[in-house]
């Protein structure tokens, strides 16, 4: 699935990558790095990161008076608020994904409505597709709409050199590029059909 060149000339898609890693020594950012490449090369899209490694919210949904609670959320919410579509670079832990993931997902329900989202996973032999799976259920929950395509990293540490380039990085481009476009084409078909009728839940 190739974009359109009317979707292509339009103005960028706004694409937020969300890191969901948030553990010591994790590998997340070598693979974060090689999908900002991708997107960099594409003039369809706006790129922002949020890498929940850098975000503090407490595990707890209940109401929290404290300052630094609400500033985090303030600096968060806009990000999610602001896409037009969503990346998400997930690992697979105990065949599922990340709790700070769950509680970022928790804490926001409107700002997913009606936009689309792609995943990028990797874990051992599985490469994190268990995480993928479940995460559909859940996005399907917050009436978002996720993509067929993705990219599964499979025993993703050896995949890359010391460099942390990708050995052979022909199946992985190949993935981000069925991806991409296919963000590109529900993301704009969303955004447009939002203006003429505003999504109602």
């Amino acid at each position: 699935m190739d974009i359109t060149n009317a979707a292509a000339q339009a103005a960028p898609l706004k694409l937020a990558l969300v890191i969901a890693s948030d553990r010591a020594g994790r590998f997340a950012p070598v693979i974060a790095d090689w999908f900002r490449g991708r997107v960099a090369e594409r003039t369809d899209f706006e790129l922002t990161v949020l890498d929940l490694a850098e975000v503090r919210l407490p595990t707890s949904l209940s109401y929290d008076p404290d300052p630094a609670v609400r500033a985090e959320l303030a600096r968060v919410t806009p990000v999610l608020e602001d896409a037009d579509v969503y990346v998400v670079l997930t690992p697979e832990y105990n065949h599922s994904f990340p709790a700070s993931l769950k509680n970022l997902i928790d804490r926001h329900y409107t700002e997913w409505r009606a936009k689309p989202v792609g995943f990028v996973s990797y874990g051992g032999i599985s490469g994190g597709i268990r995480a993928v799976e479940q995460l559909r259920q859940v996005y399907a929950e917050m009436h978002a709409v996720t993509v067929r395509d993705g990219v599964v990293l499979p025993n993703a540490h050896g995949q890359f050199d010391e460099d942390g380039r990708f050995k052979d990085p022909t199946g992985p481009d190949n993935g981000a590029k069925l991806m991409l476009d296919q963000l590109a084409w529900w993301g704009r078909a969303l955004k447009d059909a939002k203006a003429v009728r505003p999504y109602a839940a």
